[in-house]
């Protein structure tokens, strides 16, 4: 913990103090409402009755904020097991939002596991896009492939491969690259801290190898949305301003939520500070 202290320290002086009160933050649990199977009165109706305090969130209906239940509480309701609420936090829900998918769009998610974003994307476009998921990883691969089925987006087409060796004959309207990161977003009492320089070393040269084969396969005026849970700049905006540099990708100004907290980023991309609601996230929009 002592070397990503001195590493935030060092790229953010005295506002790294905001990251490390996020990361002894205790946040309420957080959740989607899968509206391809609910309603959003229907779930806040179901937890209230449980005892639950629910927040609506204004910038995105389905995202829910429950204080008064635990995670394991909610998971044991018909809500969670019948696939009509995905426990999923904040932040993580901004991706999709911003890839905006639409019926009849052809989408790559390059790291889908554990699929709360795949299936986000799914019933945003009401179930009408046409996704292709990729998990390398075995284990994460089946997790994958179990929360589309209970979501019901059994048509997103699921891959158990390395996104990087897509055939680069294929191409997509929109590309979701949430990428593997140091989690320097997600840092808390209950999650282990995983960090030294030669790690965040691989995680940088991965991310820039999955945005240079993202870029190969995203159509001509295609839409790319990266994004970490990460608040390291090395992952996060400098890595976006190399990639744009290298490809001549258009960087599509975003904002932030009414109300999330964020850090020092590049222009038009936005980084989100860890704090009692949200995680530590970055995302850049790109457009070829």
């Amino acid at each position: 913990m002592n070397e990503l202290i001195s590493h935030l320290s060092a790229q953010y002086g005295a506002e790294h103090a905001r990251i490390l009160t996020g990361y002894s933050a205790e946040r309420p649990v957080s959740l989607r409402v899968n509206s391809l199977k609910a309603d959003v009165g229907e779930v806040i109706a179901a937890l209230q009755s449980l005892g639950g305090e629910v927040e609506i969130h204004p910038w995105y209906s389905a995202a829910l904020t429950v204080r008064g239940l635990t995670e394991s509480r909610i998971s044991e309701t018909n809500l969670f097991r019948e696939g009509k609420i995905y426990l999923q936090s904040l932040s993580s829900m901004l991706p999709p939002l911003y890839l905006e998918p639409k019926a009849g769009e052809s989408i790559l998610d390059m790291t889908a596991a554990p699929g709360g974003k795949t299936t986000e994307l799914f019933a945003l476009s009401e179930g009408k896009a046409l996704i292709t998921a990729c998990e390398r990883d075995k284990i994460r691969y089946d997790r994958l492939v179990f929360n589309l089925a209970r979501q019901g987006a059994g048509r997103v087409f699921a891959m158990r491969q390395d996104a990087c060796d897509l055939d680069d004959f294929l191409s997509f309207d929109k590309i979701l690259l949430d990428a593997p990161c140091t989690g320097s977003g997600t840092v808390s009492s209950l999650l282990p801290v995983r960090f030294a320089e030669e790690f965040l070393k691989k995680c940088v040269a991965r991310q820039e190898k999955l945005l240079k084969k993202a870029y190969r396969l995203l159509k001509k005026g295609g839409t790319l949305v990266y994004s970490t849970c990460s608040v390291l700049m090395e992952e996060d905006g400098e890595q976006a301003l190399r990639f744009a540099k290298a490809t001549g990708a258009a960087l599509v100004p975003i904002s932030a939520p009414d109300g999330a907290p964020t850090l020092p980023s590049p222009a038009g991309t936005v980084c989100i500070c860890p704090d009692a609601r949200y995680e530590g996230f970055f995302l850049a929009k790109f457009q070829k």
